[in-house]
């Protein structure tokens, strides 16, 4: 089987280092501007950045109802931080007119964590990939305040002023941290999204 490909949406954020964890994953990364470039992945990571800005972005480029329809249709979707807040179905301490992709029935809050000045790391374990426990970045991040069902956490804030929080989901063929996998070199979790994308193309493709 070619390896799937996926595309970084490249309005804001580590997009040079989302496309080479998806690569050291065995995918066929490329970038995502343009309903047609859209059109053409097997899956889409949503990157970190300003949520707000992120959402006026994909009206600008007219990127907002195509993504939207490939969603509700079963595209596969990964979004870390800034990701993980669009593609919510419930947004907290935002604007009214705050963009949502409902691609994971959740709740999250914006910043939940602090301001810059207040990013961290720590050590998680993440449900599905396997190993040692992750090092993860929590900068400006959100958390998830509220599951539903069918949605699966995969990671909670082990200690501190913020245990228990859910910072890591799964529904279905949607994927969302509250941290950057990016920025650390351990490429689990692109691994774990990539193979969705590879199951979800072999189960939509015919016998």
């Amino acid at each position: 089987m070619t390896s799937p490909t996926i595309g970084v949406l490249a309005l804001q954020g580590d997009v040079r280092e989302h496309l080479e964890a998806l690569t050291a994953a065995g995918a066929s990364a490329v970038t995502v501007r343009r309903p047609e470039e859209l059109a053409a992945v097997d899956g889409l990571v949503l990157p970190g950045g300003e949520s707000t800005t992120m959402g006026k972005l994909l009206r600008i480029f007219d990127l907002l109802d195509p993504l939207r329809e490939r969603l509700a249709a079963g595209m596969p979707a990964y979004g870390s931080c800034a990701g993980m807040i669009l593609l919510a179905s419930n947004i907290l301490d935002t604007t009214p007119d705050a963009v949502h992709l409902n691609g994971l029935d959740i709740t999250v809050r914006r910043n939940a964590f602090g301001r810059q000045v207040d990013s961290f790391e720590t050590d998680l374990d993440v449900v599905r990939v396997g190993g040692e426990p992750m090092r993860a970045v929590f900068i400006r991040a959100p958390w998830v305040e509220r599951v539903g069902d069918g949605v699966e956490v995969l990671a909670t804030v082990p200690e501190g002023p913020a245990a228990g929080r859910v910072v890591a989901v799964r529904q279905g063929d949607v994927l969302a941290t509250s941290f950057h996998p990016e920025v650390t070199g351990d490429r689990r979790v692109h691994a774990l999204f990539a193979d969705m994308v590879r199951e979800r193309r072999t189960s939509s493709t015919p016998a």
